[in-house]
């Protein structure tokens, strides 16, 4: 399947929101630890962050790399756009490594390949854009039973996490406020590709803003990143950088991914090659975000691929946690 010209353009808008959203990890970090010196850090509950210039300098970064990504959605489909957010990982690996100290190994340098490889594979066969000529269509797919159980899902199991895996856990186990980002992640794509795509007709001279669908998604998409970005503040104020990254981009991208297959239908017009060669892509990026999280210490600690000996009745989930 050749690439589509809209498919290109929505390549190019979500490379350029890869650099900026890999570079805002790092600006944000550096302006979450200078205000955990000067007040109670965000994994604490504190919002010291918020006079911390740095932060608000990474804050910018990452909006103008999620507008690209925006933009990205009006023109190709969630499967294709989704997943080139592990060139965010390799942005932000590397300016860890200068900026943050935080070493990369030489399989880190290998698992970067492996996501470049992966993107590749995925964009060479990616689905083209489904044409569409009113928001009222997009509403339709998410009124559809198949969609409206999985939100239901998604909202009963986020909300399991915050009222009672959060106090419990968050400090000690990543997946808690990852778990969390991504699963509201996915509902927020849905979302921003209806909102999108409302901006792509509206310029091309059809007025979607008169239609309350429109309105909804958009209060729906500024619900869901206020609650993203207080959860990703805790996960990067607690843990380590290289870990947040990878993890978050794993858990997001998978059920971003299910969640377009069910509310978009992307794959329906592909065969099983296709599908095949896709998945695959997608596999050699997650091995490349393994890689790059479990070598994230061998450069300075040799040792720490070797799983200590502990009780099993009290082992933490060490493999997600930063420090």
């Amino acid at each position: 399947m050749g690439v589509s010209s809209d498919n290109i353009h929505g390549l190019v808008l979500a490379v350029s929101s890869s650099v900026f959203i890999g570079s805002s990890f790092i600006i944000k970090k550096k302006g979450l630890v200078k205000a955990g010196t000067n007040g109670t850090r965000a994994g604490s509950g504190g919002y010291s962050y918020l006079h911390e210039p740095w932060w608000w300098a990474g804050m910018i970064t990452m909006i103008v790399g999620e507008i690209a990504n925006f933009a990205a959605y009006a023109f190709a489909p969630a499967i294709l756009v989704t997943p080139l957010g592990a060139l965010s990982i390799i942005f932000s690996a590397v300016l860890a490594h200068f900026i943050l100290k935080e070493k990369l190994h030489i399989f880190g340098v290998l698992g970067c390949v492996l996501c470049v490889v992966g993107s590749t594979t995925i964009v060479l066969h990616a689905p083209h854009e489904k044409t569409i000529v009113s928001v009222k269509q997009v509403w339709h797919l998410a009124t559809e039973p198949g969609f409206l159980v999985y939100a239901a899902i998604i909202l009963v199991i986020v909300a399991a996490l915050i009222f009672y895996y959060v106090p419990r856990y968050g400090h000690t186990h990543l997946i808690v406020y990852v778990g969390i980002c991504s699963l509201m992640g996915s509902i927020t794509v849905m979302s921003v590709k209806a909102v999108s795509i409302a901006f792509k007709l509206t310029f091309g001279g059809s007025n979607q803003f008169d239609y309350l669908q429109t309105w909804f998604f958009i209060v729906v998409v500024a619900v869901c990143c206020v609650l993203q970005i207080n959860y990703l503040n805790k996960a990067l104020d607690t843990f380590n950088t290289a870990v947040v990254s990878p993890v978050y981009y794993v858990m997001f991208t998978s059920f971003t991914i299910l969640a377009s297959m069910i509310m978009f239908k992307d794959w329906d017009s592909q065969n099983g090659s296709q599908i095949a060669t896709e998945l695959c892509g997608f596999v050699t990026i997650l091995s490349g975000t393994f890689l790059l999280h479990k070598t994230k210490d061998m450069g300075s600690n040799p040792s720490a691929l070797i799983p200590p000996i502990t009780n099993p009745g009290t082992v933490e989930d060490q493999s997600l946690d930063g420090r």
